[in-house]
């Protein structure tokens, strides 16, 4: 156990100290779904830089994100095809090569 840590107080207890991730958690407990909630998100995961979410690998990601439910009814208005029903499709996020060459072989391999 680390010594600089400082005693067991409150709510606070050195045993569950470890290294590595941070996580953020933004919900409304209500379950109202808005634009706030994204932007508190996005502001947590911006305070997670100093546990090393920056992206700072040449080769890899840093792993860092937001998770939002699938938005149906946006999804609906810009979509230029004909959905499914709600919860009988899924929607993803690629990361594409810069490359010109390496995009359009990553795109084709989608």
């Amino acid at each position: 156990m680390n010594a600089d840590l400082p005693q067991a107080q409150g709510l606070y207890d050195p045993r569950f100290e470890h290294d590595s991730c941070g996580v953020g958690f933004i919900v409304n407990v209500k379950g109202v779904k808005s634009h706030d909630v994204v932007e508190k998100g996005i502001r947590a995961l911006k305070n997670l830089e100093h546990r090393g979410a920056s992206g700072t690998e040449v080769n890899t990601g840093d792993g860092a994100g937001v998770l939002i439910q699938t938005p149906d009814r946006f999804f609906r208005e810009v979509c230029e095809f004909t959905l499914p029903a709600f919860g009988r499709y899924a929607a993803g996020m690629a990361f594409l090569p810069t490359d010109p060459v390496a995009r359009t072989s990553a795109k084709a391999a989608v």
